[in-house]
This record gives structure tokens, C-alpha cells and sequence, in this order.
């Protein structure tokens, strides 16, 4: 099967949906002519012309326009070209795009897939490095989608784009040069589902993003020394996929949540409690969390690294649960 990166498998997805919509529109900062500062969205504005445009470095109205064009019929793909600037946005993000529907007695779609780019690259400091995914995770009607393969990228973004609901697309900045396979032909993957990545029997890890290749790369260290770690691929935060998280706890008795995301108030946080509530007694030691740091993320290239959970904490925190 062929490789691409997730920045061409996310530019694939964004053209056979606007091929097969042409009620689908692209818009945000830099994503025409430029292809957008990741590249994410290059040869669109050629191929699709006035439907890919350039906006102002202004996010409400970005969200806001989104929020009106979906309700006069399109299906509108907007851009913020950090997902750190969803601040300036929360409002029609929180209280528009989530609740609409359900304000107007469920007579309204919402057919908007936000994409954000999130996570630490290269010294991008503070306010262009963080991945506040958990935010919305207090909002009802969102949908919350963190991919972490191209493969996964295109499947869930043609899902998201279909979809009648609001949909949050978080892509790591890290992962847009990553490759994997990804198949030529049509294929869409299910909003609300985890995969299991990596099979184990001893502790369950739990992960998203970047996160996600991280675990897997402990998973490998930890079998060569005996311990076999089951490496779930969350997917997607909103839905969450209980029905696979708790089949793997329930079968390793272990568990341990890896984001890169501020532990305090992070979205291990929330997985956590539930699996607490319905899986306590499955559980042969504590669950164990490993976030970032509750700090703002430096400038330097240098010390940003300290904020991204490392395959050897990983490594030791499966060791330490390994001794219950």
C-alpha cells in the first residue's frame, strides 16, 4: 500500500469531500493561494477557486461565518491557523456551534468541522504551542477528534465533514510530516471509536496524537522486558469511546492516560474519573496519569521539550503500577 504524510492525507480528504459537495467551503487564514501556514490545504484554492478563500486574522468571525453558513445550507471546513487562537473564538465555538441544534428543537444542522493545529513544534512558545482539546470536552454537542496516523486523518475528516453536528478536528503539528499508509480508495472511519493499537495483556495505556507513538514506542521497550502493554488509540474525545476503554482495563487491571495536554483539568482527567466509576474494581493499582506540565510552554526550543510526556516516564510509570 502506498505512504503519505498526514498533511497530504488531510489534503486528500478536504478534496474528495469537496469534490463530492459542492456546497463545501475552505476558509481561514492563509489557507487560499498559500496553502495554508502547514500546508495543509496547497493546490485546493487552485482546484476549487472562490470555494477556498482567505479570511482576516479575526477568529470569531471566522467561527461566526462558519456558524451562519451552515445554517443557510453549506457545509463549511474553517481553519484557525493555531488552535491555541480558539480562545478568541470560544464563544461561537461553546455556545454556537455545540448548542444550536438543540435551541431550536433540533430543526438546525450544524455541519462544521473546525480544524485546529495544536501541540509543541519547534519553539512556536506560549500562544502557538498548546493543545486545549480538554476545553471542549465541558461543551455538550461538540464532537472532539484527535488523530494520530494519516490513516486515521483522512478517515475521521471525511466523517467530520459529512457530519450534520459540530466537529473540533485537532491535528498535531508534529504528525503533518508523518507517514503511513493510507489507501487509494474511499474509505471513512466512524466518529466516536478508539482503536487498539498495539495489543498487551499487563497495563493499558491510554493515548492521544503524538501521544499515541510515544506509547507505542515504550509499549516496545516494555516487552522487551517482559511487560505487555495494550496501546489504545483514543481517536476521539467526544464521543469517548467507552465500550473499548473498558474492555482493555478490564482485561489488563492497569491503566495509564498519556497526553500532552496540562495534567490538571486535561482530558486524562476525565477518563479517568469514568473508569473509576465503572471499572474500580477491575483495577489491581491506581490509574496513573502522565500530562504536561501545568506551566506555559517556553519559547526555547531547548526547554519545550521538558513539556511533552516522555517514552521514558511512560516506561516508568508502567513499572511502578507493575509492582501492585
Amino acid at each position: 500500500m502506498r505512504k503519505i504524510n498526514m498533511r497530504q492525507a488531510i489534503i486528500e480528504a478536504l478534496s474528495e469531500e469537496m469534490e463530492r459537495d459542492p456546497k463545501t467551503v475552505l476558509f481561514g487564514e492563509d489557507v487560499g493561494k498559500f496553502g495554508g501556514v502547514f500546508g495543509a490545504t496547497k493546490g485546493l484554492h487552485d482546484k476549487f477557486g472562490e470555494r477556498v478563500f482567505d479570511t482576516p486574522i479575526a477568529e470569531t468571525t471566522i467561527v461566526g461565518a462558519a456558524v451562519g453558513m451552515a445554517l443557510t445550507g453549506l457545509r463549511p471546513i474553517p481553519e484557525l491557523q493555531f488552535g491555541d487562537f480558539v480562545g478568541i473564538a470560544f464563544d461561537e465555538v461553546y455556545n454556537k456551534l455545540g448548542k444550536w441544534r438543540w435551541m431550536h428543537g433540533g430543526t438546525m444542522d450544524m455541519p462544521v468541522t473546525l480544524r485546529l493545529p495544536i501541540g509543541i513544534a519547534g519553539g512556536s512558545g506560549p500562544e502557538h504551542s498548546q493543545s486545549p482539546q480538554a476545553l471542549f470536552m465541558h461543551g455538550p454537542g461538540l464532537h472532539i477528534v484527535v488523530p494520530s496516523t494519516p490513516y486515521d486523518a483522512k478517515g475521521l475528516l471525511k466523517t467530520a465533514i459529512r457530519n450534520n453536528d459540530a466537529v473540533l478536528f485537532f491535528e498535531h503539528k508534529v504528525l503533518y510530516d508523518m507517514k503511513g499508509e493510507v489507501p487509494e480508495e474511499e474509505y471513512l472511519i466512524p466518529l466516536g471509536k478508539a482503536d487498539v493499537k498495539r495489543e498487551g495483556s499487563d497495563v493499558t495505556i491510554l493515548a492521544t496524537a503524538l501521544q499515541v507513538h510515544t506509547a507505542l514506542k515504550a509499549a516496545k521497550t516494555l516487552a522487551e522486558n517482559g511487560v505487555e502493554a495494550e496501546v489504545v488509540d483514543l481517536r476521539s474525545l467526544a464521543p469517548l469511546d467507552k465500550e473499548t476503554i473498558l474492555t482493555s482495563v478490564r482485561k489488563t487491571g492497569r491503566v495509564v492516560i498519556v497526553h500532552e495536554e496540562p495534567k490538571t483539568g486535561g482530558s486524562g482527567a476525565e477518563i479517568a474519573a469514568q473508569i473509576s466509576e465503572e471499572a474500580m474494581f477491575d483495577l489491581q493499582a491506581p490509574i496513573k496519569r502522565i500530562g504536561s506540565p501545568d506551566v506555559p510552554i517556553a519559547q526555547s526550543i531547548y526547554l519545550e521539550q521538558f513539556y511533552r510526556p516522555s517514552e521514558e516516564q511512560i516506561v516508568t510509570t508502567v513499572n511502578e503500577l507493575m509492582e501492585y
